[in-house]
């Protein structure tokens, strides 16, 4: 199986990833973790603008599940996924195993301020970034896989009802929840 979280930036998709891939014991991958360590190969500096622009040439050279790809080079299931971004990403994933959706919802307030407070290297700072980070996101196809999702998280709470909810939506799918 592999799980694959999605989630607009500042949703807490990598929190959930990491719980649920905790409670799973199923590794987990990080797309943007995979787009950022083919930036620093190319030689660019790890810019959200940098990441989201080689995102979209990745996908324009290799195809819209270019990432996925890339991921499944390297790795095979059972797998958590953080950061699923478009439903090309999802059926090629889905070749290997069946595939579970988890989707983290935040309102965008609260998604700025946590990506405010977290400060990963090179990423957005101001509220107009954010807002172009968030289209260049729902241009690849991220509404449609949230729309679709196998279970939504909505994580407007503080840190243990997100890991609450993580870990029953772990159990749900570890009980079959998403066998197909």
């Amino acid at each position: 199986m592999i799980i694959a979280v999605t989630g607009m930036p500042g949703s807490g998709k990598s929190i959930v990833s990491r719980i649920i891939s905790e409670a799973t014991g199923f590794p987990m991958v990080s797309m943007g973790d995979v787009v950022r360590e083919e930036a620093r190969r190319r030689g660019l500096e790890i810019t959200s603008e940098n990441v989201e622009m080689l995102a979209r040439e990745l996908r324009r050279e290799r195809g819209g599940a270019a990432v996925a790809q890339m991921i499944m080079e390297r790795s095979k299931p059972p797998l958590v996924v953080d950061g699923l971004r478009s439903l090309e990403e999802v059926e090629y994933f889905s070749r290997f195993a069946p595939v579970c959706v988890v989707a983290v919802h935040s309102p965008p307030r609260l998604r700025f301020k946590r990506v405010l407070e977290r400060r990963r290297a090179g990423e957005t700072l101001t509220e107009e970034q954010f807002r172009a980070r968030d289209l260049s996101n729902l241009q690849l196809g991220i509404g449609s896989v949230i729309a679709l999702a196998d279970h939504v998280i909505i994580n407007v709470a503080g840190p243990q009802e997100l890991e609450a909810q993580a870990r029953r939506v772990a159990e749900e799918i570890l009980r079959g929840s998403c066998h197909r």
